[in-house]
């Protein structure tokens, strides 16, 4: 059993380091539903 399990996730990715999708993938098998995903330039 995951921490994640059944929890709702907001990712937010940066376009120099770890964008959302990275995220996402990485995050697939935690049993946790991605609710939003973006990835954002922070100049």
């Amino acid at each position: 059993m995951s921490i994640l399990q059944g929890k709702k996730l907001v990712l937010l990715g940066e376009r120099d380091g770890v964008p959302s999708p990275a995220m996402e993938a990485a995050l697939a098998a935690s049993g946790g539903e991605v609710a939003f995903a973006a990835t954002e330039c922070f100049v």
